[in-house]
């Protein structure tokens, strides 16, 4: 996920898109332990995709309170 794609987005989105990464970073851990995961890079860019909304979230929440 760009950035430029998480700027695009509502409030909204954003929570429910954190919602659905979340759950999404929890399957892939589960799959991993049970080594049914073939690419285990997507855990590490799914964390980053999770950091990107956070911070993204943040920002906003800065900016309203100033």
């Amino acid at each position: 996920m760009k950035a430029k794609d998480i700027h695009g987005m509502t409030n909204d989105e954003l929570a429910a898109k954190l919602a659905d990464l979340k759950e999404e970073l929890f399957n892939l851990h589960f799959r991993h332990a049970t080594g049914q995961l073939e690419n285990p890079n997507v855990i590490a860019t799914t964390r980053k995709d999770i950091a990107r909304i956070k911070t993204e979230i943040r920002a906003r929440e800065i900016k309203a309170s100033v």
